[in-house]
């Protein structure tokens, strides 16, 4: 490929919201499945914080490495960001504080489960995130279109057990087809890497030909979109924040 072609790709920073490193491999084969030819990706952990995100207090405990890396990638001149967890960790904050487009998992999947289906369900990993979801579901407006929020009953440090994770989703989302009345299933973490097809195909052999979305499909298809299109998070909805942490009272004059 020509040098100037090679630079004048548009730029995706994903940010891997959790301190292991050894997962970015297994990102970069899941993101670079669907990253147009006229796009790249650079990928970085969070280097503060926890190796799992499973509750809200995770979610605070690592959201300011979060907002330190979003912001050095926009200073480097990324286009986009993508912050590679289903429950969209540091999203709304980092939103505040760049220009470029920001996405979790969350947003892209749901509404394109909702642009082929009327109801479709979630299937994460364990049931403490179950609530958690749900809150996010209600702050998008679209709980009339989620059949139910199921899980698999698996922490995501077992998620590398592709046998056992195919086997459960495919257990959960034959009972959100059949007894919540799901049309489409949405994978609830981004950590369910590569088991996409399996999923889908185990459905049509059980004669539940459900579409099964892919977070991170969704998430990397939706921003390149975006970036296309122009677009960012509304300044709206998005106030850009010029809040300062101060240690000292006196700092703060009324």
């Amino acid at each position: 490929m020509p040098k100037d072609t090679i630079e004048n790709k548009k730029k995706i920073k994903v940010i891997i919201p959790i301190v292991p490193t050894q997962v970015i491999d297994e990102v970069k084969q899941e993101v670079e499945q669907v990253l147009a030819p006229d796009f790249s990706a650079d990928y970085i952990n969070v280097k503060s914080g926890t190796c799992f995100i499973e509750s809200r207090y995770a979610e605070f405990l690592n959201t300011a490495d979060i907002i330190k890396l979003s912001q050095q990638a926009e200073k480097d001149g990324f286009d986009a960001i993508f912050i590679d967890c289903f429950g969209s960790p540091g999203v709304s904050v980092v939103r505040e504080l760049v220009d470029i487009p920001v996405l979790g998992g969350f947003d892209g999947a749901v509404l394109m489960a909702m642009s082929i289906a009327q109801r479709f369900s979630i299937i994460t990993v364990v049931p403490s995130v179950d609530s958690m979801l749900e809150s996010q579901a209600r702050d998008l407006g679209i709980t009339g279109n989620l059949a139910s929020i199921r899980n698999v009953n698996i922490p995501v440090k077992d998620l590398s057990d592709k046998t056992k994770l195919i086997k459960h989703l495919l257990e959960q989302s034959k009972q959100a087809i059949t007894s919540d009345g799901a049309e489409a299933i949405v994978l609830g973490c981004t950590g369910m890497l590569d088991v996409v097809t399996a999923v889908a195909d185990g459905l049509k052999e059980m004669k539940l030909p459900a579409p099964v979305i892919d977070p991170t499909f969704a998430a990397i298809c939706t921003l390149q979109s975006l970036v296309r299109c122009g677009l960012s998070q509304s300044r709206l909805t998005y106030y850009r924040s010029d809040a300062k942490l101060v240690t000292d009272p006196g700092q703060c004059s009324l």
